[in-house]
């Protein structure tokens, strides 16, 4: 038996949790079609999400194509649940990327395949709603190769387009696809010189290698509602590279897997999803696992094999829930970090505070703040001057759906204040403070504490070093200054959390036995504060990276808004009859940017932005 774990991925509105419940259907999975109408999927199983008829949390379902085993990750089109998509990306064999026939490529579909590509993992692209009224083909294969990746290879063809009987059928002929992907295949390229058509083994083999590579996207087209074109997709997941499920040997090495995911289980207690990468795992067994520099011990009181229900042990490529393990999040790993440890989006770039409706809540509130974030560590908290608590967002429907949820799940009424940029300092040079222990005085304080900062290189966070000797200091002092520093630094000189900073340890001291970890404590934010003051700190504001076609008569109405948002034009190139822009803007004037562009271009303007990197607040 052979696994692989492929991703559904689409803009929203595409119908990605419909064509997952087809491909259920289809292969016996199932015996009935859900529908998100109704909230009767398989893997929008969440009230909210149901209501919503949107995708929140990753859901993994299982069918089986002969020897394959396919599990189906079906993850978040929306573009405020982003950091679900980032952690299903890190599990993944490959994916498919659901487009609208009738909408086609759109912003957010864009921003999924610029991952997709930069990781190189294997992608089919799937034309969707070719039923529909305005559903196009060739001229949507060639916008596709225009926009997404030039390499796409279509599969089958369509009759009846836009219509409740369009059908698919396989193409006539590989001679298209033998040209696309002769650029990479020498023995394609050799027989198109000489005059010869390849044969359909040869060019399906090609393409194999090249969608394995992540260099080729082949492209079928279809309907989730109808069923027309689901058995060419199927015929094109098996192009995609799937692991060998087999335990031989696995128990000689050690086991790796990655947390991607987190839920509840009807009784409340934690249901883990992980990824296995290599080894055996079992239940009963001590494990260690791993989140940064901490690490603590866990033994599974049950495991479940997706697909598998019955096998009680797990092996590289399975997905696997389990259960038992009270401390364990999103982001952990048995043995060293996967791919899932890896980052390939932009933390969020908004917060905002969230207080408890009605007075008294506000120790219920915190702890379901805490218990979201273990499902999803990209909701961060901190604690505002005042008492007040800030919750990090991508965007205003993710703000909802943590309202809905707090008071669904919680019991928890909250308000919300309007999203803000979160901004950020950096240390404009270096500099030095220290504390000396004084004995006497009303003043008197028990501990020598000397700190240096200095910059370091963007996107490092936040480093401490010790340049005093490791025994010049109990453990726990030394444990109390580091966890000082750290806490001291969510809240630099302009109250924004400070990052891309080295903080030396230059100087220590203290007075046995009267000295205790609490004067450590108290002593180190002052020491730190102050070598921040001195070094200086200089704000910074997120930024979004943008591309936006309009018009030939708006480009001088969009531009001239463009640079009153602080947006910074990098190119402008003109293609057919638009212009196309690409630049910079801050992360705050996205939402206006977008909501002012309909009436900039009479509703023909297309906006895709992503979040990229940072600049000087101004």
């Amino acid at each position: 038996m052979h696994i692989l774990n492929i991703g559904i991925l689409a803009h929203v509105d595409a119908g990605k949790t419909s064509l997952t419940e087809r491909l259920l259907f289809e292969t016996g999975a199932i015996d009935r079609l859900g529908s998100v109408d109704d909230g009767s999927t398989q893997t929008d199983t969440g009230e909210i999400e149901r209501r919503r008829g949107i995708t929140i949390r990753t859901a993994v379902a299982s069918f089986t194509l002969d020897d394959l085993q396919v599990n189906v990750v079906d993850t978040p089109g929306h573009a405020d649940f982003v950091a679900e998509v980032e952690r299903a990306l890190g599990v993944l064999d490959g994916a498919v990327l659901v487009l609208s026939a009738v909408e086609g490529v759109q912003p957010h579909t864009r921003v999924l395949m610029k991952s997709l590509r930069r990781l190189r993992l294997p992608t089919l692209i799937f034309m969707n709603k070719i039923d529909r009224s305005g559903a196009r083909e060739r001229d949507l294969l060639a916008d596709i190769r225009r926009r997404l990746s030039p390499h796409c290879v279509a599969l089958n063809t369509v009759r009846g387009l836009g219509g409740p009987a369009a059908t698919t059928q396989p193409v006539a002929s590989m001679e298209e696809a033998a040209e696309v992907l002769a650029e990479r295949d020498d023995g394609l390229l050799e027989l198109l010189v000489d005059g010869k058509a390849p044969d359909v083994q040869q060019v399906r083999a090609a393409l194999a290698r090249q969608c394995a590579d992540g260099a080729a996207h082949p492209v079928v087209f279809g309907s989730a509602l109808t069923g027309q074109g689901i058995g060419d997709l199927l015929d094109g997941i098996g192009l995609l590279p799937a692991t060998r499920r087999s335990a031989h040997g696995g128990a000689r090495r050690g086991v790796r897997a990655s947390v991607f995911a987190i839920e509840r289980g009807p009784s409340g207690e934690k249901v883990a999803y992980l990824r296995m990468r290599a080894g055996v795992l079992r239940t009963r067994e001590q494990l260690t696992f791993h989140r940064g520099r901490h690490e603590y011990a866990g033994r599974l009181t049950a495991l479940t094999v997706i697909g598998a229900p019955g096998e009680r042990q797990a092996v590289a490529g399975d997905i696997v829930k389990v259960r038992g393990v009270p401390e364990i999040r999103v982001g952990d790993h048995l043995g060293a970090p996967g791919p899932a440890g890896q980052t390939h989006f932009t933390p969020p770039g908004l917060e905002t505070v969230v207080r408890a409706r009605v007075p008294g809540q506000e120790s219920r509130l915190h702890a379901a703040l805490l218990a979201l974030a273990e499902q999803d560590p990209l909701i961060a908290t901190r604690t505002l001057a005042g008492g007040d608590t800030s919750v990090l967002l991508y965007g205003e429907v993710q703000k909802e759906v943590i309202g809905e949820t707090l008071a669904r799940d919680f019991g928890v009424e909250a308000d919300f204040e309007p999203s803000r940029p979160v901004y950020f300092e950096r240390p404009a040079g270096t500099a030095e403070a220290v504390e000396e222990m004084l004995r006497h005085g009303p003043n008197a304080f028990m501990a020598t504490v000397g700190l240096r900062v200095e910059p370091a290189a963007p996107g490092s966070g936040v480093a401490y070093l010790m340049e005093v000797d490791l025994g010049s200091l109990p453990a726990a002092f030394h444990r109390a200054i580091e966890e000082s520093v750290r806490l001291t630094l969510r809240a630099g000189p302009h109250g924004w959390p400070v990052t891309d900073v080295t903080v030396a340890l230059t100087r220590t001291g203290y007075d046995a036995p009267t000295t205790v970890a609490a004067d450590f404590r108290g002593r180190t934010p002052i020491v730190l504060s102050e070598a921040l003051r001195r070094a200086g700190t200089t704000v910074y504001e997120p930024c979004h990276r943008f591309e936006v076609e309009v018009p030939l008569e708006s480009f001088g109405a969009v531009t001239a808004k463009l640079a009153v948002l602080g947006g910074v034009l990098r190119d402008t190139r003109r293609q057919d009859d638009t212009w196309v822009l690409t630049g910079e803007i801050p992360a705050a004037a996205v939402h206006e940017a977008e909501q002012r562009l309909p009436g900039l271009t009479h509703g023909e303007g297309v906006w895709w932005s992503e979040p990229s990197g940072d600049r000087p607040a101004r």
